[in-house]
Parts: C-alpha cells; sequence; structure tokens
C-alpha cells in the first residue's frame, strides 16, 4: 500500500489535460491548492519550460511544499494567499494572462493527518479546522454559538445531512452543559443521535457534520464562487483549467461556471452568431471524470474525487 498522504489525486490525467497549454516555453501554469506539492512538483518536472505560481492559505503547507520544491528555484513562486484572491496575486507578479490552472479542493493530506487540527472525525482532537491558523473562527466556536437555525441550515446546506435537526437538537442540549472543545464528543453525540438505519450506510455517521463546519469555518463555497470564474478569466486563450472536486456541492458549483462559459449567450433566431455570443470554453471532460479502481484501492483519499475540464477559446469581447 503506498502512503497515501503523498499521493496526489488523479495526477496523470490533470497533467495530460493541462498538456496542450504547458508545452509551450513561458507557459505561467498556477497550482490554486498547493499543499504538500505533490501535483506541484510532477507539473515542473513534467513542463520544463513551464513557471509556476502556487498558492494556500496554510502556512505550515507553504514551509513544508517550499522546502519540496526548492530544487526548482526561482521557476516556482509561492504565495500565501487564499485561492479567490488570484487576480490580485497575478496583478502583483505582473502576470497579466496564464495558460493553466489546477485546484485539488478539499482538504489536505497534511491537515488531515494532523492530528491536533481537528479536520479528521476518526482521532480525538480540538474542534479548530481553520486551514489557515491565523485567522477566523473555529469550528468549535459555530457549534458553541451560532443559534439552532442556523445549525441546521449549514448541516443541509454543506453537509446535505438528513438528520440535521436530531443532531443540532442533540449538539444544542449538550453545549448548555459544557461546551464543545474536541472532536470525539461530537462524533459520539452523532452515533447517539441518529437512528439505526442512517448508521448503516454512507461510512463514518460524522463524515457529513464535520464537511458541513469544515466548509462554514473557511468559508469554502463562498471563496470556490468567486475563484473558478476569476481562474478562467486569467487563463489565454487556448489555456486549460483542471478542477478536483471532492463532493457535490464542490462539483455542481465547477459544472455551472464551465456550462455557462462553453454556451453561446446569443438571443435566440440570429443567423449569424456574432464573436461576442461565442462560447469562452471548451469542456475537455464529457461530465466529471472518476478515479480508476486501481488508483483508489492505491490511495483512498481518491474515492470521492471528481475532475472536468475546460479550454478557454476565445477572448473576453469588452
Amino acid at each position: 500500500m503506498t502512503d497515501s498522504r503523498h499521493v496526489p489525486v488523479m495526477l496523470q490525467r490533470c497533467l495530460d489535460l493541462l498538456a496542450p497549454a504547458l508545452e509551450r516555453p513561458g507557459a505561467v501554469v498556477v497550482d490554486c491548492t498547493l499543499g504538500l506539492g505533490g501535483h506541484s512538483e510532477s507539473l515542473l518536472a513534467r513542463f520544463p519550460e513551464a513557471r509556476l505560481v502556487a498558492l494556500d492559505r496554510d502556512k505550515e503547507a507553504l514551509r513544508l511544499s517550499g522546502e519540496r520544491l526548492a530544487p526548482f528555484g526561482d521557476r516556482a513562486t509561492l504565495v500565501h494567499a487564499v485561492y479567490d484572491e488570484l487576480p490580485d496575486v497575478l496583478d502583483r507578479l505582473g502576470v497579466p494572462r496564464v495558460q493553466g490552472v489546477l485546484f485539488d479542493l478539499g482538504v489536505s493530506s497534511m491537515q488531515l493527518d494532523e492530528a491536533d487540527r481537528g479536520f479528521a472525525y476518526a482521532q480525538d482532537a480540538p474542534l479548530d479546522m481553520r486551514m489557515d491558523q491565523s485567522t477566523g473562527i473555529s469550528a468549535a466556536e459555530v457549534l458553541n454559538t451560532y443559534p439552532p437555525g442556523e445549525l441546521v441550515r449549514l448541516l443541509r446546506a454543506y453537509g446535505e445531512e438528513k438528520q440535521a435537526k436530531r443532531i443540532v437538537a442533540a449538539v444544542v442540549r449538550e453545549r448548555e452543559k459544557e461546551p464543545f472543545t474536541n472532536s470525539a464528543r461530537l462524533v459520539e453525540l452523532i452515533r447517539d443521535a441518529l437512528p439505526q438505519a442512517a448508521k448503516r450506510t454512507g461510512g463514518n455517521p460524522a463524515k457529513r457534520t464535520f464537511q458541513a463546519l469544515r466548509i462554514e469555518v473557511n468559508g469554502e463555497l463562498a471563496v470556490l464562487e468567486r475563484a473558478i470564474p476569476a481562474a478562467v478569466k486569467a487563463l489565454d486563450v487556448g489555456g486549460r483549467i483542471a478542477v478536483l472536486s471532492y463532493h457535490s456541492l464542490e462539483d455542481r458549483l465547477v459544472k455551472q461556471v464551465f456550462a455557462a462559459g462553453a454556451a453561446s449567450t446569443a438571443p435566440p433566431g440570429l443567423p449569424v452568431v456574432p464573436e461576442r455570443y461565442q462560447p469562452r470554453l471548451k469542456l475537455l471532460t464529457r461530465g466529471a471524470e472518476l478515479p480508476t479502481e486501481e488508483e483508489i484501492a492505491e490511495n483512498r483519499r481518491a474515492a470521492p474525487a471528481r475532475l472536468r475540464g475546460a479550454e478557454r477559446v476565445r477572448k473576453d469581447v469588452e
């Protein structure tokens, strides 16, 4: 069994999708979710003419991947930023257009493996879940302070949790006795709150609640909603974008942005469609591509991955 912490998900497919755009001399590729640097290292190795700009909000991830990418010297520029800050980052670096963009969404392996970050429900840890621990509110604060109705909305919207009301009723009852600080207590509460039938399907019963808290704490969907259109806008004509999502909410958002970009915006009935109405994107994947069974066997974290790719086929017409 390969050490799944250091196995980038769907790596070969991502490289192949981006290849036609990154084989040009002087190409710039942005890794919007650097993590431990596995995808970035492979991009730099496979495309020796390309320059990399890599973003991460997690300072520890930047430090570790900085060591990993050091052999590539000034071909790699690492930036402490959230990926919706991409336009500002490119502006500061004086890069008007890029040829490739990669997003590998979800929690990085390092965050899952460091017990004290509180992302994983399999081990007891402080309920933190902030990707950038220098800012924002923790998962414990969300659980202890949000009104019940807001918690129910979160669990339904971000965790797609059908038993949200039961779980929140139990949380509210328990937090009045003592505020939540650690993950094990929450996991146990969820197990006790769920009916037997709900515990038999879909893996760990705490999974959906933890996902909802993580998305809320890090503003993930709001950030993604801004980031994907910004990344498309930064692409040069012929440039390509590849996005790996890990749950249906992320994938739906990516699908909507790509579908809108690949559609004509012409009013019906025009005999000739002017360029400004032509699609800006060409889809490179039929629906979302899934990892192979072999890859899942080698790296269980690849199991929920969904990959979508698109190519920029025309400029924005002002």
